[in-house]
């Protein structure tokens, strides 16, 4: 089965530190019984030794000789193997070993030492043995094991004769207690073992569970790299992998919704510029021919040449409008007045509201805000525009702005003949227009420059009343 770097990870993010503080703590464990166990059997043998040395004559065992040892040996000989063969029996030692107080063996049960050969073990046990010649039970703090594997541990306890020390008693118990303690090491690696697979199995599932969501969002990504802008990105259970669903799928309607309007971009300046190209080539063309005659008309010349300026003018208020929609509107952002910008605005429409006798009666309260006040001051300009272009004659387009709960709302209304439902939901698409010569632009780069400030652009229209509403956070 193959598994990607994620699962793998997830797979050694589970197993390594559980195998990690099994086995620490196995070797501890380990260790602790190991040391408690050596410790109690070193107890044990010291306080059986106490009990050998208690039953030995000392008094006797000082006049044993080689020569006592030699053959059946002597009776006393005897009698004093049969004694530590019966104690080496009933303690269920592996070896019981009389020593005088310079290390040299006296009787040795259970061994083959002779009388007066030195003890071999004394070289590991220097210290021990030390501490027994001094009156205290001790033991080796080493295990050693014999030819079968079977660990042995020594004990020590001193021999005295008339209240003095004259030697000690070594005895070798069997650390019996590693039979248990290997099956207890089995049956713990076994029980690590099982709890691994367990862990791995585990490990597996939620790699599988947290994998999937990633892989299908991993897939829908790469459809959204290839250009696929329709599929939608579908919800995910996990609530991390359902957020992570739903901003891309936010993503991706952003993309779709950029590419419609590239579309539609690009759809409506191929439509706005073939007009005045088709219109330029038309009165060119009759130029071209009324320049022809022997006596040409120069008022026509000139008025063909007028319509030509006309449509260039056109043209290039197309691009212009184009560009500024298009491009990243990067902000100056400065602290303004807007009662004196609003009122500019109806300064600078003065004229052509004149033409068309409309009154533009502003009425703001004074308030400070923070922005491009010349971005702002064109998209309301055009707002405004747009009133005076829809009013009668005679009528008034009427700007108020008032500030409320931290921000400033401003109404552009006219009493002209209002916009239809149907119109109102495409007003702010861009080259969507009804006028002949317009370009479709305005309102969509007013509503832009306005989002740009973190603020809004709505419209409520009826007959006889249309008022677009802006909303801008004061300073």
């Amino acid at each position: 089965m193959a598994f990607d770097t994620l699962r793998l990870r997830l797979l050694a993010a589970f197993t390594l530190p559980l195998l990690a503080v099994l086995g620490a703590l196995g070797a501890l464990a380990y260790t602790l019984s190991r040391n408690a166990l050596e410790d109690e059997l070193g107890q044990s043998l010291a306080s059986v030794a106490a009990a050998v040395a208690s039953q030995i004559n000392t008094e006797r065992l000082a006049t044993l000789t080689p020569e006592d040892t030699e053959g059946e040996g002597s009776r006393v000989y005897r009698s004093f193997m049969r004694q530590l063969d019966e104690l080496r029996s009933a303690a269920h030692l592996r070896r019981v070993v009389l020593l005088d107080r310079d290390g040299k063996v006296r009787l040795d049960a259970g061994g083959a030492l002779p009388m007066g050969t030195e003890m071999p073990e004394l070289l590991r046990d220097r210290g021990e043995f030390a501490h027994a010649l001094t009156g205290e039970n001790t033991f080796s703090q080493v295990l050693f094991a014999d030819e079968g594997g079977r660990f042995f541990k020594t004990g020590y306890a001193p021999l005295k004769h008339d209240g003095q020390v004259a030697g000690a008693v070594a005895i070798e118990g069997s650390a019996e207690f590693f039979g248990p303690l290997r099956q207890l090491v089995q049956a713990y690696v076994a029980w690590v073992a099982v709890a691994l697979a367990l862990s791995v199995f585990a490990a597996l599932g939620m790699a599988r569970v947290l994998s999937r969501p990633l892989e299908r969002l991993s897939e829908s990504a790469l459809r959204i790299g290839r250009g696929d802008l329709v599929t939608q990105v579908a919800p995910q259970r996990m609530r991390e992998m359902n957020i992570l669903a739903r901003e891309l799928e936010h993503m991706r309607k952003a993309l779709e919704g950029r590419e419609q309007q590239l579309k539609m971009m690009l759809g409506g300046v191929a439509h706005e510029v073939r007009n005045p190209l088709g219109g330029m080539e038309l009165f060119a063309g009759l130029l071209v021919e009324e320049l022809q005659h022997a006596a040409p008309n120069l008022a026509e010349a000139k008025s063909h040449l007028a319509r030509i300026q006309h449509e260039l003018h056109h043209l290039k208020r197309i691009v212009e409008d184009f560009l500024q929609y298009a491009r990243e509107q990067k902000l100056s952002v400065a602290p303004f007045e807007v009662q004196s910008v609003l009122e500019d605005c109806a300064q600078r429409l003065q004229k052509e509201a004149a033409e068309k006798q409309v009154t533009v009666a502003v009425k703001a309260a004074p308030a400070t805000l923070e922005g491009d006040s010349d971005l702002l001051q064109s998209a309301w300009l055009n707002l405004m525009k747009n009133a005076v272009q829809a009013s009668k004659r005679g009528g008034t387009v009427h700007v108020n702005g008032a500030a409320t709960e931290g921000l400033y709302h401003i109404d552009i209304a006219d009493e002209g003949g209002g916009i239809s439902p149907e119109l109102q939901v495409k007003i702010f698409e861009p080259f969507f227009t009804t006028r002949e010569k317009g370009t479709g632009l305005g309102l969509p780069l007013a509503k832009k420059l306005l989002e740009a400030h973190r603020g809004t652009l709505s419209l409520e229209s009826a007959p006889g009343h249309t008022v677009f509403r802006c909303v801008l956070p004061l300073k």
